[in-house]
């Protein structure tokens, strides 16, 4: 199964809504710093090398981003729902 391609706009739109700077999200992706603004500096989808793209997608899934597709309302991203835990009583 192909993993669908994230665009430079989603990137940015990740990074706003977990409130990261680039310096945060290079760091939970284990890259540079002027990697990811190297490749936020351009537009269409996310670029450079396959496993640089992957760590980054990686860092902000595992921060709870869900990257939309195109799916007739073109692509986006949100945030995962957090999991309700029940108090007991």
């Amino acid at each position: 199964m192909s993993i669908p391609k994230v665009s430079i706009r989603q990137v940015k739109a990740a990074r706003a809504l977990l409130g990261w700077s680039q310096p945060d999200l290079a760091s939970a992706a284990s890259v540079s710093v002027p990697t990811v603004k190297r490749l936020e500096a351009t537009e269409g989808p996310l670029g450079g090398r396959a496993d640089t793209t992957q760590k980054l997608r990686a860092a902000m899934e595992r921060a709870g981003v869900e990257f939309i597709g195109e799916n007739g309302g073109g692509p986006g991203v949100r945030l995962r729902k957090r999991q309700r835990f029940k108090q007991s009583k």
